[in-house]
């Protein structure tokens, strides 16, 4: 008799598949040869197939709110993963949907015996853990938002003590070719048209930590699929593109701008105009409140995270930044990057 040796399929639910780090999990996770499954209010978007690049695998889409518990629990049946990877657009409401998001998260792995993954912030430390960052600097967060993601580690942490495995990954500011949700889409450059003027956000001098969100994903599911090898709260950063003295980001967006035949003007962020709009506009204040973060320099310590992997991921910074530009049509002639709905 022949006995079968087809090995389970492995399946992750990604909530927030439609954002930034969640959609570039998604592709990942298709790529490695997972099934996907994802949450979405109203299934799956019109542009899913574009998005996934791989319209022969596709993607579960499930209509659903993770709002509500019941829907994440019944999204969250036979995944060994779930990609919590979900936030309220703009900044708006993370006092009033944050958590219960969490929470519902968590009740679902626990049910389902599910490893729960998390891409994480920097928001969580004070500026007493900088310049050298490292997973386990005490977390004194400065900021609203840096409280509650402070919070939902330590639930994260009290569910990993009952059973819930739990994978952290933090990184510094995200910039990839899907997604305008980042300081690179809404601060350097203006999606849509030629990068001409490229905007400074840092203070003179002061370095910034920039990360590649194809490589943070390719992180997380390397990751992911040793998670039977990691303890049940495991935490790591990742190194990305150290810009020493702020100034290396826009030189990169100058050099693949000069190849295209444009000019790049580089001009200091207007921190004083978000200063004066941000009574008004929701995100502008938000943003405003994570300025500390360009005014010292945060860098992150990947020694875990080259310890289990071998080495982090890691894109060139010239090719990440062209497919970035090319993503958001930036470069002439080329319209933005067709895919997943990213706000």
């Amino acid at each position: 008799m022949i006995q079968s040796t087809q090995r389970k399929v492995s399946r992750a639910l990604v909530l927030g598949a439609t954002g930034g780090i969640g959609g570039e999990v998604t592709l990942q996770l298709l790529t490695a040869g997972w099934q996907v499954r994802a949450l979405r209010r109203g299934g799956a978007p019109h542009s899913a197939a574009s998005a996934t690049q791989a319209p022969d695998i596709g993607i579960e889409w499930i209509d659903g709110d993770a709002m509500q518990a019941d829907d994440v629990l019944a999204a969250a049946r036979d995944c060994d993963v779930i990609v919590h990877a979900v936030n309220p657009p703009g900044y708006r409401n993370w006092n009033t949907q944050v958590l219960p998001m969490l929470d519902n998260t968590i009740a679902a792995a626990t049910r389902y015996g599910a490893t729960i993954v998390l891409p994480g912030t920097v928001y969580n430390y004070g500026p007493e853990t900088f310049p050298r960052l490292r997973e386990d600097a005490p977390q004194r967060p400065l900021t609203r938002k840096g409280k509650i993601r402070a919070t939902m580690e330590a639930r994260l942490r009290d569910a990993s003590r009952n059973g819930v495995q739990t994978i952290i990954v933090r990184a510094g500011d995200y910039f990839g070719p899907r997604t305008r949700n980042s300081w690179f889409a809404q601060g350097l450059v203006k999606p849509g048209q030629p990068a001409r003027i490229v905007q400074v956000p840092n203070a003179p001098g002061i370095g910034h930590e920039w990360s590649y969100l194809p490589d943070v994903a390719r992180a997380m599911v390397m990751l992911i699929e040793r998670r039977a090898t990691l303890a049940d709260f495991a935490n790591f950063h990742m190194a990305g593109h150290w810009d020493a003295d702020g100034t290396e980001m826009a030189a990169a967006i100058t050099r693949v701008m000069a190849r295209h035949g444009i000019e790049v003007t580089t001009r200091r962020f207007p921190w004083w105009l978000m200063t004066l709009l941000s009574p008004f506009v929701t995100t502008l204040r938000e943003m405003r409140e994570m300025r500390y973060l360009w005014k010292q320099p945060v860098r992150m310590d990947n020694t875990r995270l080259v310890d289990v992997l071998g080495e982090e991921p890691h894109t060139p910074l010239d090719v990440a930044v062209h497919a970035t530009l090319e993503g958001l049509g930036c470069l002439p002639g080329k319209p933005s990057a067709k895919g997943f709905a990213y706000p």
